[in-house]
């Protein structure tokens, strides 16, 4: 008997291609206190440098959304029972920001508690979270802190933060619904170095030791940088994947090529400036100047990373753009009495005219 064909699903698909239409690319602008447990602390730099971009089924993003859709379920049960929870800043009125000193590390908390049965008098870091079967019967055999460490982390990291001593942590099996709970202790020395390490991770300039050499390590074949990390294969070019950008100590970035400070939109961006940072590169430097470097591929082959010095010169930073508020801009040839026109590198609209004696005092004179 020939089997029936499988039946085509169009709405599921568009459903699914809606997903993958609003989905972002996934950059995070800080450095996330959910991924600070991750053992491999290359992984983590990547994640910072913006190394890899997110690419994942629309499947896959609705199941994300799922896990967003049960914290208010979660916190309409702690209330039902009486438990008073705070789930957005009453300063604020929104989402719990948490951020280091230096503005580059922390993350968002699902919301704070008091009056919990075990111990109704002291405020919770509260951190709601959905599981698989797998996932959860492990989290009931060995709890949080061995089946889950980077939930464990993520928690002390939010008390450390909050200057809150204990966390509540609520788990659903999304198979039957089963709930488990876990009350957790401020640990200060781990929380210490927890730090320590988001510190270490934003300040360096390169990528730090990978957790094993071996490709096939089965961490590192699950991991998203897997192609980086031990393919060669290199990030796009945006300011966080250059040797001219550093996070600074307010939350922001600098680029020492133009001695600018770097917004959201500029960073995305990038600029014809950009040059590789060289770890980036599967091969050996060879030469550089002041806008290219020179590299010896693991072919044979030779590889210019750069533009010529003319050309950069021809992207500065001025005020914000009308239209989205970039800085940066390129130099485009002029119309009329203008010698040129400034073209926002990050939303590519132009519509600012530089009369020549303007042109000429800003270095972009042809």
């Amino acid at each position: 008997m020939v089997s029936l064909p499988i039946p085509p699903t169009p709405t599921v698909s568009a459903i699914y291609a809606a997903y993958e239409a609003a989905a972002d690319h996934g950059y995070r602008e800080h450095l996330g206190a959910s991924l600070i447990g991750t053992e491999c602390e290359r992984a983590i730099w990547y994640g910072f440098r913006w190394t890899t971009r997110a690419k994942h089924a629309g499947r896959l993003l609705r199941l994300f959304d799922t896990g967003n859709l049960a914290e208010a379920r979660f916190v309409a049960d702690l209330r039902r029972i009486g438990v008073t929870v705070l789930d957005v800043d009453p300063a604020s009125g929104r989402q719990w920001q948490l951020r280091d000193e230096g503005g580059h590390f922390g993350g968002s908390m699902d919301a704070v508690a008091i009056g919990l049965p075990e111990a109704p008098r002291t405020w919770h870091v509260c951190e709601f979270k959905t599981h698989s079967e797998k996932s959860f019967l492990s989290l009931k055999r060995d709890g949080v802190a061995k089946a889950k460490p980077q939930h464990w982390a993520q928690m002390q990291t939010y008390m450390h933060l909050a200057g809150l001593d204990r966390a509540f942590y609520l788990a659903v099996n999304k198979n039957t619904d089963d709930l488990y709970q876990e009350r957790l202790h401020y640990d200060a020395e781990a929380a210490l170095r927890i730090m320590a390490k988001a510190e270490r991770v934003i300040a360096a300039n390169r990528p730090p030791a990978r957790i094993s050499d071996d490709p096939a390590w089965w961490q590192c074949r699950f991991c998203e940088h897997h192609a980086t990390c031990h393919e060669g294969a290199m990030p796009e070019r945006h300011c966080r994947s250059c040797l001219h950008a550093s996070p600074t100590n307010d939350g922001a970035w600098h680029c020492a090529r133009h001695n600018h400070q770097l917004g959201r939109r500029d960073q995305e961006a990038g600029c014809v400036a950009h040059l590789f940072i060289p770890d980036f590169i599967a091969g050996e430097q060879e030469d550089a100047g002041e806008d290219w470097v020179s590299y010896r591929l693991r072919d044979g082959t030779e590889w210019r990373d750069g533009v010529p010095e003319a050309q950069s010169q021809r992207v500065i930073a001025r005020s914000p753009c009308l239209t989205c508020d970039g800085t940066m801009f390129r130099v485009a040839p002029g119309k009329g009495p203008h010698i040129a026109e400034l073209i926002c590198t990050a939303c590519e609209r132009g519509g600012r005219w530089l009369s020549k004696a303007d042109a000429v005092t800003m270095g972009v004179a042809a």
